[in-house]
Formats: structure tokens, C-alpha cells, sequence
């Protein structure tokens, strides 16, 4: 659609090229599904967005005031529920966006969640622990008034893992008075995590990817695949895909990328940079430009780091067969317009990644229950639940032959238009 349409909203957001683009999509949905424009005029703006400013005291004596974000885009359907993230690059509008993209994903899901995204303006790697921890106690402090277990609950994202919910959970608690396991997920397993939990979104991208191998009739040992990120998503996404037969051929991170036609060793790459190496200095494989990574011949291609990573720049020299969008929001509209007259098997990221919020949710009910399960119960429902969505989402694309993409968030904002139209407009 036209980046000029008439009812995009105010910058309000700033000039968000990644909110321009979630609403650009839910534009695009609210069209195709006919959309009771007072629901879309809802559905378009978040509910509630918090910008904090941020000081802590630094190792050097200093104080240095950092900018934090809480985004909550629907209360509809539960409590909000979305990731922390630190990266240099977080503002108001890419939060806001990522908080729409994960209302459509609990909807998607069928999870009893809204969606909501946080984050602060920093480079982690530049921070000692003690800072770190120090920047999480004071935002968690800052954003109490607007989270709680039925109210909003965070979660891990890029730059920000179990030791960070771990903080996040016992400032709270301090400030309750009680141990509030709930009021993350993500968290360690001795203070009420989840076994699994870490691997959940690269394990829930490998289901969707196997499916989409065997509709195209390809076997896993026959597969390449090229992954675009190393952290906890594309790192797990690497293992699992290494374990089910698929040959990795090139990997990258925010350092470098690195490539090898006769297979990388993931357990080794897996050991080198968790010893502390960069990734592209992996002796098992040669150095290449990261910019050629996306576009090398393969049959699966997982970016698995930042959005907006295939533009119309890109999008029309990639040679995979399938597009498994582990990131959130990797994909411009304008680089979707150019794939349509493609063949690619496109999962779309609210599909995709959906393993990550599905076994949040398997966490907070166990919390909240004070009943935990074992692994292979986590594994298996997580299974149950990321393939019974890919069926429901190819079904509906086959069946009005639209585009997966299309599909999905139709699902998704259908679902969330449904429980606002029923509850009514308060007061």
C-alpha cells in the first residue's frame, strides 16, 4: 500500500519506519477482511506507552541517565505480554511496533495475552554486570505502576536474558512485599522458570520449517540453511535444524558472517563463541561479507536478528525456498510486494516465532498454579500448539489464496476485532 495512505496516524510515534510499517500491514489486513473502521481506529494506536528516563550510577563514579520504553497495544484479551530489550537502536516507535506484531501473535496463538514491548536505549556489551543489573532494577522500578501478573508481563529479547528477568522479578517482588515469581517469564528455573523456555522460539521456528519442507516435498537431508543471527534464537534454530539433517551453510551476527558449502559444525561453533570468540574468526568456515549473506543459495533462509533486514533492495536476489522469518518484522512491505511474484514459501514472523510467547504463557500458568511440568510436557504442547497454528494459517492462505503473511494477520486481528466488538466501548 502506499507509504502516504491517508490513515496512517501521526507521527506520534516519531518517524518510525518499523511503526509506519506494522500499521501499513494492519491496513493492509483491515482491507482484505473488511474491518469495522471504530475497530480499526482502536487497533491502530497502542494503549499505553511509558518513556522513563533512566540514571544509574556507572562503575566510574558517573551518573548517566539512559532512556527506557513500555509499550502495552492491547488489554483485550489479558494481561500484555512482551519482551525487554537492550540495543543501541530502540525508540519509542520500533517498541510500539514490535507491541502490535505480538498482539497479533497471542491472537495468532490463541493465548490470553495482549500484546506489549519494552526496551532501553543501550549497548549491553558496553555495560559491566553490576550496571546492568543496576539499569534493570531502576526502569523496573520506574514502569511498577503500569506492570503486574494480570496486568503486564515482560520477558526476555535481544540483549536481555534469564539474569535480567531475575532482577526484574525480585524488584518487583521487594516492592510487593512477596515472592512474585509471575510477573515474568523467561526467568531462571529456580525461581520459577520454565525447562525449555530459552529454546521455545528457535524450536517453534524448526516446527514450522519442517512442515513447510514437507509441503514442498524436500528432505531435511537435503536442506541447506543460512541463518542470519547467532543469539538465542538463531543459535537454538542452528541446532535444532542440525540435529533433524539440514546442512548449515552460513551463519551471521552483528560482528560478521562466516560460510562453509560442506556444512558448519554447529557444536563447535557453538563452543567458540561461547568461549568468548567472535563468530566470524571460526576457524570451520571462511569470512564472508555479511551483506552477501541473505542472498546465498539455499533452500531454508532464517533471519534471525533485526527487522527490516529484507527491503526492496534485497528481496528480489534471494535464492532460498523458504523464508522462515524467526525475527520480528525482517520483511518491508516493499521487499513483500516484490516476493509475491515469487515461489517462496514464506513464514511469516507473528507465525513464526510464536514458540517463545507460547511457552511464556506455559510459564506463567505454571507460576500461577504453583504446578510445574517436566520438559518433554513443554516440548510436546509447544509442538501441539506451533503446528495446529501453521495448519490453520496454510489452510486459510490455500483456501482464499492470499499469501501466508496475509493470512496469519488475518487470523490475528480477526480474533482481537471479535473480543473488542463484544466487550463494547467503555463507558
Amino acid at each position: 500500500m502506499d507509504a502516504n495512505h491517508k490513515n496512517l496516524p501521526k507521527p506520534v510515534y516519531g518517524e518510525s519506519p518499523t511503526y509506519q510499517m506494522a500499521v501499513l500491514q494492519l491496513l493492509s489486513v483491515a482491507e482484505h477482511i473488511h474491518l469495522d473502521q471504530n475497530i480499526l481506529e482502536r487497533l491502530s494506536k497502542p494503549k499505553r506507552a511509558m518513556i522513563a528516563a533512566v540514571p544509574i550510577r556507572m562503575d566510574d563514579g558517573k551518573t548517566h541517565t539512559f532512556i527506557g520504553y513500555r509499550v502495552q497495544h492491547s488489554l483485550t484479551s489479558g494481561p500484555s505480554k512482551g519482551g525487554l530489550r537492550y540495543h543501541p537502536s530502540v525508540d519509542l516507535g520500533e517498541v510500539a511496533a514490535l507491541a502490535m506484531w505480538m498482539t497479533w501473535k497471542c491472537a495468532i496463538m490463541n493465548l490470553p495475552f495482549g500484546g506489549a514491548k519494552g526496551g532501553i536505549a543501550c549497548d549491553p556489551d558496553k555495560l559491566s554486570i553490576g550496571e546492568k543489573e543496576r539499569l534493570t532494577r531502576r526502569f523496573t522500578e520506574e514502569i511498577l505502576p503500569i506492570i503486574g501478573p494480570r496486568m503486564d508481563v515482560p520477558a526476555p529479547d535481544l540483549g536481555t536474558d534469564e539474569q535480567t528477568m531475575a532482577w526484574l522479578m525480585d524488584t518487583y517482588s521487594m516492592s510487593v512485599g512477596y515472592a512474585c515469581p509471575e510477573i515474568v517469564t523467561g526467568k531462571p528455573i529456580e525461581l520459577g522458570g520454565c525447562v525449555g523456555r530459552r529454546e521455545a522460539t528457535g524450536r517453534g521456528v524448526v516446527y514450522c520449517i519442517m512442515q513447510a519442507l514437507q509441503e514442498i516435498g524436500i528432505s531435511p537431508a537435503n536442506a541447506t540453511a543460512v541463518v542470519q543471527g547467532f543469539g538465542n534464537v538463531g543459535s537454538v534454530t542452528c541446532q535444532e535444524l542440525a540435529l533433524r539433517g539440514v546442512k548449515i551453510v552460513a551463519v551471521g551476527d552483528r560482528y560478521g558472517a562466516i560460510a562453509n558449502a560442506a556444512g558448519i559444525d554447529v557444536p563447535a561453533l557453538l563452543k567458540h563463541v561461547g568461549d568468548g570468540k567472535l563468530l566470524k574468526e571460526f576457524p570451520g568456515a571462511r569470512e564472508i561479507d555479511p551483506d552477501d549473506l541473505l542472498t546465498i543459495s539455499c533452500t531454508v533462509l532464517v533471519p534471525a536478528a533485526l527487522e527490516r533486514q529484507i527491503t526492496e533492495t534485497n528481496a528480489g536476489k534471494l535464492k532460498c525456498r523458504i523464508l522462515a522469518e524467526a525475527a520480528n518484522g525482517p520483511t518491508t512491505p516493499e521487499a513483500d510486494e516484490i516476493l509475491k511474484a515469487t515461489d517462496l514459501f514464506i513464514i511469516p514472523d507473528v507465525l513464526c516465532n510464536a514458540g517463545g510467547v507460547t511457552v511464556s504463557y506455559f510459564e506463567w500458568v505454571q507460576d500461577m498454579q504453583q504446578f510445574f511440568w517436566d520438559e518433554a510436557q513443554v516440548n510436546q504442547k509447544l509442538e501441539q500448539l506451533m503446528l495446529k497454528a501453521f495448519h490453520q494459517v496454510r489452510s486459510l492462505a490455500k483456501e482464499k489464496k492470499i499469501p501466508m503473511r496475509l493470512a496469519a494477520m488475518s487470523l490475528g486481528v480477526q480474533k482481537v476485532a471479535k473480543e473488542k466488538k463484544r466487550r463494547g466501548l467503555y463507558p
